[in-house]
């Protein structure tokens, strides 16, 4: 399963509005044609990992719609922060899956989780997630064997950051030692922190953590951009279930 990633939109009910310097709407269009312009294949699903829109409006969902809709690519959607859940499920709820989902692709599994967090920065999984996460996870391992990703959009670990950190996964360690005994998992993908970072499951080092860039603007960096472009919008490819195991790259392209 080919996954293109974008995350961290924060799209506005203004259409030409400014946020971070930047028109978020006009970013996204632009990054859209940038991200299938330099990804290595025609993707199988679109990731949205969450901050998609700032000001939590209706009508900043339905410019992302609007956005999409010339795609024609299978979505798989998280809510951030900086989301409403109940207006993005209203606007594209049946354009695809929002988390929590588990989604079966093209050779592999998707597994989406909801990490957002009435009122806060932070995320927060909650026990009733975490509960269901072990359901899935347990009739996952009577399944026949398939490779297996988790969407989740707050950084389920400290990247090393103080100030992103603090507003992290809150329940983090508990979705880790969940996912440490997962047969068939192949890497976990967050948004959040606008920027490359990559790290490993606690006592799985094969297992990569990988953080994604925003199609607006960067933050940090805490790791060097292997790009060198820690400024430049960008996104992620992920392969799942490819013949030599995962494989990733970072796409990086100019702002518009």
């Amino acid at each position: 399963m080919r996954v293109l990633q974008l995350s961290d939109l924060h799209l506005l009910a203004d259409p030409g509005g400014v946020y971070r310097g930047r028109q978020p709407l006009a970013c996204l269009t632009h990054g859209l044609r940038q991200a299938l312009a330099v990804a290595p294949a025609p993707p199988d699903l679109l990731l949205l990992s969450g901050d998609l829109c700032q000001d939590e409006s209706l009508a900043g969902y339905v410019h992302l719609h609007t956005s999409l809709q010339f795609l024609g690519l299978p979505l798989a959607l998280l809510p951030g922060n900086h989301d409403h859940p109940q207006l993005l499920r209203s606007v594209l709820g049946r354009h695809g899956p929002i988390a929590p989902a588990l989604v079966e692709g093209p050779g592999a599994r998707l597994l989406l989780l909801d990490s957002h967090k009435a009122g806060a920065t932070a995320g927060w999984l909650g026990a009733s997630q975490l509960a269901w996460l072990a359901g899935v996870l347990q009739q996952l391992e009577q399944a026949l064997p398939r490779p297996l990703l988790v969407a989740v959009h707050h950084p389920p670990g400290a990247i090393g950051d103080p100030e992103m950190d603090a507003i992290g996964l809150l329940d983090g360690a508990a979705l880790l030692q969940l996912l440490g005994q997962a047969r068939d998992l192949e890497a976990v993908v967050f948004g959040h922190i606008h920027q490359h970072w990559r790290g490993s499951l606690p006592g799985r080092p094969q297992v990569p953590l990988l953080g994604c860039p925003s199609t607006l603007c960067g933050f940090g960096p805490v790791q060097p951009c292997p790009l060198g472009r820690p400024d430049d919008p960008g996104g992620r490819w992920l392969e799942i279930g490819a013949p030599g195991g995962f494989q990733e790259s970072l796409l990086r392209w100019s702002p518009p």
